[in-house]
């Protein structure tokens, strides 16, 4: 079976690829970094199983089976809640819950193994529409390595981003703090306009966990829902005004 890994981010692609070690029969035939890519990908290589994310730059994974032509077998590769994806357990189409485990991924690979193909293009459209509407925003998250494991962190309980040499902190509303390897720009670029700012060459902040500024000899501070305090540097102070009243 020809394959195609759809997925904007390095490391669920890499830890797809390690899995999928354990199924000599699947070839991967190429992987997508964003949405767009995915809708040309599919079409031209036609596979028959796809890993696909859901939330992805260009087009997300629910815009790619409402305008592709070719239709393959479907195994999502998502960090949305399992009762968002309830409606999965009853369609031909599998997920993979962000971060999952070998054997999840060998129980989802299995169970289309065993199935017929799912070529019924209009059931798999009426899926995605379904899912889009029925998934809240703030069930978005985002995946970040830890160890030799992936750990999905809630994007509305990320409080704030710290530069940490050449990789970044996040700090969770539960205390905790994840080191991830992914760059200050490179996060900056992930992470919803919507719901955070940068404040300075070293810090993002989660605007729902904005209490307060606070005006100092040093300049403006914001204050956080977790009791820290970081100062807005000049070039940033315009862009947060935004979000002041």
């Amino acid at each position: 079976m020809n394959i195609l890994i759809i997925d904007d981010e390095a490391d669920a692609r890499r830890l797809l690829r390690e899995y999928l070690a354990d199924f000599p029969q699947l070839h991967i035939a190429a992987e997508c970094t964003n949405g767009l890519e995915a809708i040309t990908g599919i079409d031209q290589h036609e596979p028959d199983l796809i890993f696909l994310d859901i939330q992805m730059p260009g087009a997300s994974g629910f815009q790619v089976l409402q305008q592709i032509v070719h239709v393959p077998q479907v195994i999502f590769s998502t960090a949305y809640d399992r009762f968002a994806l309830k409606a999965f357990d009853h369609n031909a189409v599998d997920y993979l819950l962000k971060p999952y485990t070998r054997e999840r991924f060998r129980q989802a690979v299995n169970k289309v193994l065993v199935s017929a193909p799912a070529r019924n293009l209009a059931s798999v459209r009426s899926l995605a529409e379904q899912i889009s509407t029925e998934t809240p925003a703030a069930a978005a998250r985002i995946l970040v390595e830890q160890g030799n494991k992936m750990v999905a962190l809630a994007l509305d309980q990320l409080v704030w981003v710290e530069a940490d040499g050449d990789y970044t902190r996040l700090h969770t509303s539960g205390g905790r703090s994840h080191l991830s390897a992914m760059s200050m720009l490179e996060l900056e670029k992930r992470l919803p306009a919507e719901q955070f700012v940068r404040i300075h060459r070293s810090a993002i902040i989660g605007v729902a966990h904005l209490t307060g500024t606070e005006r100092a000899e040093t300049g403006l501070h914001v204050l956080l829902s977790n009791g820290v305090k970081h100062k807005v540097s000049r070039t940033y102070t315009e862009i947060l005004k935004k979000w002041m009243v």
